[in-house]
């Protein structure tokens, strides 16, 4: 067969994209195929987006007034938090923990040795009273509470000697 010059080149490229043609026919079943179940997973994601855009509109819808209730108390709390005493509440809280809280311990003990000091003063008061009565009941205990008082003694200034004028 005879050849033609440039011919075998034009033929040779028609023949190259006819074969590229057939291949992208014959996948074309296969990507179409594809496409669908993307567009099927689409439009799974849509309404499972959907679903929860009506869950969260409900709740949305149920909180609003209560949060709308708050904002005027979020207000004045937002007003109390920027003020400078805030600041100042740590430092407070640690000097209270490092000078009046071991006072209040100190108290606490106090009390403790208070009700210990009353017990033992009752303790003492009720043998003092048995002693009494034992006393009293003894001959001649009478004679005891007739006693007279012991003489004063009576003791000079400073700086005097100690002699009447």
């Amino acid at each position: 067969m005879a050849k033609l010059p440039g011919i075998d080149g034009v033929f040779g490229s028609v023949m190259g994209l006819l074969q590229a043609q057939t291949e992208a026919l014959a996948a074309l079943p296969a990507t179409v195929t594809s496409l669908t179940t993307a567009v099927r997973g689409l439009a799974e994601t849509v309404q499972t987006m959907n679903r929860m855009v009506t869950r969260i509109d409900g709740i949305v819808t149920e909180l609003e007034e209560p949060l709308k209730a708050l904002a005027p108390g979020m207000t004045r709390l937002a007003a109390i938090l920027d003020s400078p005493g805030v600041d100042e509440i740590p430092a407070t809280l640690q000097q209270v923990q490092a000078d009046i809280l071991p006072v209040l311990r100190t108290l606490a003990d106090t009390h403790e040795r208070v009700a210990f000091i009353a017990g033992s003063t009752e303790r003492i008061m009720t043998f003092v009273d048995e002693t009494s009565r034992t006393l009293a009941g003894l001959p001649g205990a009478a004679l005891l509470g007739r006693r007279r008082p012991a003489a004063k003694v009576i003791v000079p200034p400073e700086g005097s000697t100690g002699v009447p004028d």
